[in-house]
């Protein structure tokens, strides 16, 4: 301990006694070291904290699955029964519960407003392993219809609305124009993804408020094609998602052979529930923690490089030290002690950078990734930045030691000894070549992302964003249980609308695009055999609008007719179709006239017809190709949740107006979700740009490193032989010859260090193909244009020290080494 402590206050000594040297080694192990600890604090949130339920391993969600059906989507909801046939025969299961996405109007509470709510069974809480801070969970009896006006608060609702009131359990409150009682209140924290409207996903941005029973009918017992309820198990104890899975798709199996024409094709994907929230973003966290691992190991080639120049000066002292009896053993203690202090102090600047780091990150991150509101920098968080500290420490720090504890006594202690070696020569030369290759690999993930940001940028949605407004309504079913009380509705809010200055065109519409906001539905066409089972049958996007859809959002009429304000409830069933429906469906035929309908195998619904063809929509994202779609009147079938789109003149009080004419129509209804559609874009491509802005910035760090390891390796070889080139100089060397022997050698390196580089690229950047978007990820032109940036930089940190090579004076180099 006596002598750990004595290596301890002679390294302070040492780093006091060179603070240029210290300054700049503690910079680039800081920034390195921050960058890590920044982004282990995500991965650590999102991938490595365990979710907030009791026994969260033994959580699982299942999926419905058929790989014969190709929408775009491998995994769908259940329906009801067989949600039963899985609870009451699944023996792997403690407990099962289906739940599904619902919305509230909280009423007579001040403006009304819109509550995010899921519709759950009575085992729902029992599958979480939470239950309510006060109050009680639903009861079994509460899963009957006329049992499930009762509701549990989240915390948030109850402090927001209802004043922290512990007085409030029993209480009624107006939801959707009804009464329920607060039977519960969830603890603090407590929140479960609720279902999305796409199939076989889940919305992490959009929290719950409250929750309800979903009180099943004796119709949806029975109703074999309403595939919309998300299932959630907890496992009972020992069994594995092995076991579940098997035991689950015999289940599965046998709804197929009981209702086939629902079921046939159709298994069970039976995830953990960690998997399910955060396997998609598993990949580009790996990657970006993987990229900032490169940037910690250009830091520490940099110091390593800046060590092996500072032994050089100190090649004197060492070789004192062996002579006068220290051990090779005891003298590489004392420089990894100081290597190791140096880590330490770079660690702590480096972690005052991750806390701002944090922030940064916290706040260009998408809200859709679960968790990352909740980053800190806690204890794993100070564990791995202490444990990256000591090996860093140990990394940068012992090839220099072994070298430097190994001194030649008697050419050491002479006058002209320099201490140089060739073996350090060529140490500094293979840390030079490490650098340039791992800034290669950062600098082309980066390129190819760029590339692929600007391919997606570059893709037409299908329609006109620019001064396009939304805003979404929904109305409540006590209030509006007609469809003609809907519709009417939405004909007196469009002709307020219409009256507005600077509103050019207006409509409603059940989905917006690049929202991700789509309803599949099956259906049958008129004129091709019936499909046997749900499986076989065509599948669609369904959306409802109304009348100047096409012309608010610019999307083109090809064939045809567009709707008119004619095309009520009192009218013949039509449609509009766009291409990629009559490419899938109708390949070298012409659709119009045709005639389809909406629906599983058997079910009795209406024929429509389809009138207009029309140009194609990519509604679930920029990076998703527009899915078959099928355009349905509005006016012909009020839903109860519509988008308000206007096309303006860019006026921004248009939004207030637009507002207050709705709630003069009524003002319960909520309003919510007011965004703009070039808003709505850049928030469909937040995913990406977050990842090309890290990635970018890692990249620009780890070549700013490499510059400086350049640079600095390239001063200190001039240095070194500055007698060498006097010498040469003396002997008629032109300047240009030494240029170019100077320069020459760090392109050589810089030449090495790119092939390496390029070859290491070319596999490590196939773990990017999941974050690309139209793009290889061996596209050539980015390889050669990384490779030629680099090389130019390289060539500028080369000049800097060759000019300065050929500015001595050949009897001043001479003299001095005298």
């Amino acid at each position: 301990m006596e002598d750990l402590l004595h290596d301890l206050r002679y390294g302070v000594r040492m780093l006091l006694k060179n603070p240029g040297f210290t300054v700049v080694a503690v910079l680039a192990l800081a920034i390195g070291i921050g960058a890590n600890s920044a982004i282990f604090s995500v991965v650590n949130s999102v991938l490595l904290r365990p979710l907030p339920f009791q026994n969260p391993d033994q959580i699982v969600t299942l999926w419905s699955v058929n790989p014969s059906i190709h929408i775009g989507y491998d995994k769908f909801p259940s329906t009801v029964p067989q949600f039963v046939s899985f609870r009451d025969q699944g023996k792997v299961l403690q407990s099962l519960t289906a739940m599904q996405s619902n919305q509230f109007n909280l009423e007579n509470r001040g403006e009304p407003e819109k509550l995010g709510g899921t519709l759950v069974t009575s085992d729902f809480f029992s599958v979480m392993g939470k239950q309510p801070l006060l109050g009680r969970a639903f009861l079994p009896e509460e899963d009957q219809p006329g049992h499930d006006l009762v509701v549990v608060l989240s915390y948030d609702l109850w402090k927001r609305h209802f004043g922290s009131d512990p007085g409030v359990i029993g209480q009624p409150v107006t939801l959707n124009g009804r009464s329920f009682t607060i039977v519960g209140l969830m603890p603090a924290g407590f929140n479960f993804p609720r279902g999305s409207e796409m199939p076989g996903y889940m919305d992490f941005a959009a929290k719950t408020d409250i929750w309800s029973p979903m009180g099943i009918t004796a119709e949806q017992l029975s109703n074999h094609g309403n595939f919309s309820n998300i299932l959630v198990g907890r496992l009972k104890s020992g069994v594995t998602t092995t076991e579940a899975q098997s035991q689950l798709s015999a289940i599965a199996a046998r709804n197929a052979e009981q209702v086939p024409q629902s079921y046939a094709g159709f298994g069970v994907l039976v995830t953990p529930l960690h998997e399910q929230i955060v396997g998609g973003l598993k990949p580009a966290l790996l990657v970006l923690l993987g990229a900032v691992v490169f940037v910690l190991l250009i830091a520490c080639a940099n110091v390593a490089n800046l060590l092996l120049a500072r032994a050089a000066t100190r090649y004197k002292e060492i070789a004192l030290r062996s002579a006068l009896g220290a051990s090779r053993g005891r003298i590489i203690r004392q420089l990894l002690t100081e290597s190791v202090l140096l880590s330490i102090v770079g660690a702590t600047l480096g972690l005052l950078l991750a806390f701002w780091g944090v922030r940064v990150l916290v706040g260009v991150t998408p809200d859709n990734i679960p968790g990352i509101k909740d980053v800190t920098l806690d204890w794993r968080v100070f564990g791995f930045t202490l444990f990256t500290a000591l090996v860093t420490g140990l990394v940068f720090g012992v090839v220099p030691a072994l070298q430097v504890s190994r001194p030649d006594l008697n050419e050491s202690l002479k006058d002209s000894g320099r201490g140089s070696t060739g073996s350090r020569h060529r140490l500094r030369d293979a840390l030079v070549i490490s650098e340039i290759g791992l800034a290669m690999i950062l600098l082309i993930g980066a390129g190819l992302m760029i590339r692929s940001f600007v391919r997606l940028y570059q893709v037409h949605p299908g329609f006109d964003t620019n001064n396009v407004l939304t805003m979404q309504a929904h109305l409540p079913w006590s209030r509006y249980p007609k469809e003609e009380a809907r519709i009417a509705f939405y004909k007196q809010v469009m002709q307020r609308i219409h009256d507005i200055p600077g509103v050019q065109s207006a409509t409603w519409a059940s989905a917006v695009p690049l929202t991700g906001s789509e309803n599949v539905d099956a259906l049958s066409i008129e004129g091709q055999p019936p499909a046997p089972s749900l499986d076989k049958m065509p599948l669609a996007l369904e959306h409802s609008i109304t009348p100047e859809y096409m012309q608010t959002l610019r999307i083109p009429l090809l064939r045809g007719r567009d709707f008119t304000e004619h095309d009520d409830a009192k009218s013949p069933g039509v449609a509009l179709v766009n291409e990629a429906f009559v490419k899938r469906y109708f390949p070298g035929e012409e659709p119009l006239s045709h005639r389809i309908k909406f629906g599983p195998p058997g079910e009795n619904s209406v024929w429509i017809s389809i009138v207009g063809i029309v140009g194609d929509v990519r509604h679930s994202g920029l990076d998703q190709e527009a899915k078959a779609a099928v355009y349905l009147p509005a006016l012909q079938r009020g839903h109860d949740d519509m988008a308000l789109i206007l096309r303006t003149s860019g006026d921004a009080s248009i939004i207030e107006r637009a507002r207050k004419e709705l709630w003069a129509v009524d003002g319960a209804v909520p309003v919510y979700n007011v965004l703009t559609m070039d808003q709505i874009a850049a928030t469909s491509m937040a995913g990406r740009r977050f990842n090309l802005i890290l990635m970018t910035v890692f990249a620009v760090i780890a070549l700013s490193l490499a510059s400086v390891g350049i640079y600095g390796v390239m001063s200190y070889s001039v240095t070194q032989r500055t007698q060498e080139i006097g010498i040469r100089m003396s002997l008629g060397a032109q300047r240009k010859d030494v240029l170019a022997m100077v320069a020459g050698r760090g392109m050589v390196l810089t030449a090495i260090g790119l092939g390496i580089g390029a070859l290491a690229a070319f596999f490590l950047t196939q773990l990017l193909r999941s974050l690309l978007f139209s793009t290889r990820a061996t596209d050539p032109l980015t390889f050669a244009g990384i490779a030629g940036l680099l090389a130019l930089v390289a060539f500028a940190a080369n000049m800097i020290p060759a000019r300065r090579a050929t500015r001595i004076d050949p009897i001043i180099a001479l003299r001095n080494d005298n």
